[in-house]
């Protein structure tokens, strides 16, 4: 009986190592990747992983007018390599699917494609629709 218990706690064991999954990072990053609308209010995006595979998404958006401050985060669950998450904003309606690497975090379609959008590349960038890949860097503050 001890050798089958021993044996179950074992499997168990090695079942819940095989499970960690290695995250990309831990901590705050920030990203534009809509870098066709940049300006006055534009938000400002970010993600947070936590040490738990939590990723956590947000925004700062501040008016320039009258100088209000507009803020909102989210957790869009666990982190999982190639995983499309889908990032929802309620106070501005706004959904997002992506995924993300250590380095950079790309905006795609439902099933992990890349997209290429105008409002992905800066005016300049748009001549060329080509170079508007929807992807930005992370940037570790």
């Amino acid at each position: 009986m001890k050798k089958i218990f021993s044996l179950l706690i074992l499997c168990i064991s090695i079942f819940t190592l095989a499970q960690e999954v290695k995250l990309p990072f831990t901590g705050h990053r920030s990203f534009d990747i809509m870098k066709g609308y940049s300006g006055t209010g534009t938000p400002h995006y970010y993600m947070d992983i936590k040490k738990n595979g939590d990723v956590h998404f947000g925004y700062v958006q501040i008016n320039q007018a009258d100088g209000e401050e507009t803020k909102e985060e989210v957790n869009a669950g666990k982190y999982a390599p190639n995983k499309v998450m889908k990032v929802v904003f309620k106070k501005y309606e706004e959904t997002f699917l992506v995924k993300f690497d250590k380095d950079k975090i790309y905006l795609t379609d439902e099933k992990g494609n890349i997209l290429h959008l105008d409002g992905c590349c800066s005016s300049r960038e748009s001549i060329d629709k080509e170079t508007c890949k929807c992807e930005s860097e992370l940037y570790k503050q």
